[in-house]
């Protein structure tokens, strides 16, 4: 079946394959089925899917910026970072473009503008400093790229701007540190925001393997909680709750 003009695909975690205007972006790609103690504990990713012209990086913590994972990319694409982060990427043999928050480049049709996180962005525990970001990417649709955020005071200006936003729901165990959005903040940002579509990512796809014994149906709940929050405090938003593999069409 062809892609629409704007059609999105939840891989899992922060991982979104988005088709819009002729141009495949990927973000933070996460495509193996472990990492460290964490176990994947959704549909495996058919790479076939993952031919594309640009991958997005918002910071580089191991679950965002995976080298690994790059390798298996395919189509050649550009890799957009933190100014930072260029030589460790560059090193594993890729095309790199870094950006500063304002910062904007052209892929295809679309424009990518670097835009504010709030996050610790570096490379622990010895790799490089960074500044974690978010991406706006312009085209006929314009989608928000939170990347790994908590709730911050300049996402009001960005309302009016976002058609579609994806963000993060929660992490990858039972309690989430500082520097994230669990489902209450989350559904601020879209007050804040407006978008008329809000979709729920990192969530639900990779946590601890023993976990699973004890909690068979771990983090399911953050995007429904998610969703609930959102018809109370902005119904104007449409929220897509995407299992890891599904997709849905943008226009």
């Amino acid at each position: 079946m062809a892609l629409s003009r704007a059609h999105l695909r939840f891989l899992g975690h922060s991982t979104v394959l988005l088709d819009l205007d002729g141009t495949r972006i990927l973000t933070d790609p996460l495509l193996v089925d472990r990492l460290g103690p964490l176990h994947r504990h959704a549909r495996t990713i058919d790479e076939a899917h993952v031919h594309v012209d640009a991958v997005l990086i918002s910071h580089a913590h191991h679950d965002h910026l995976h080298l690994p994972s790059l390798l298996r990319v395919r189509g050649g694409p550009r890799i957009v970072v933190p100014s930072g982060l260029g030589p460790l990427v560059r090193a594993a043999g890729h095309e790199v473009e870094e950006l500063a928050i304002g910062d904007r480049l052209t892929i295809g049709r679309l424009t990518i503008e670097a835009v504010p996180a709030l996050h610790h962005g570096g490379r622990r525990p010895l790799g490089p400093s960074a500044t974690a970001i978010g991406f706006r990417v312009a085209g006929s649709t314009r989608v928000y790229f939170a990347g790994d955020t908590d709730l911050f005071p300049e996402m009001a200006a960005f309302a009016g701007d976002v058609d579609v936003a994806l963000l993060p729901v929660w992490g990858w165990g039972p309690r989430l540190g500082i520097g994230h959005l669990d489902p209450y903040r989350a559904a601020e940002a879209v007050r804040m925001i407006r978008p008329r579509l809000a979709v729920p990512i990192h969530w639900g796809t990779f946590y601890p393997f023993a976990l699973a014994r004890v909690w068979p149906r771990a983090l399911a709940r953050p995007p429904h909680e998610f969703a609930r929050e959102v018809e109370r405090i902005a119904p104007d938003t449409e929220v897509r709750i995407l299992a890891p593999g599904d997709a849905t069409d943008l226009v």
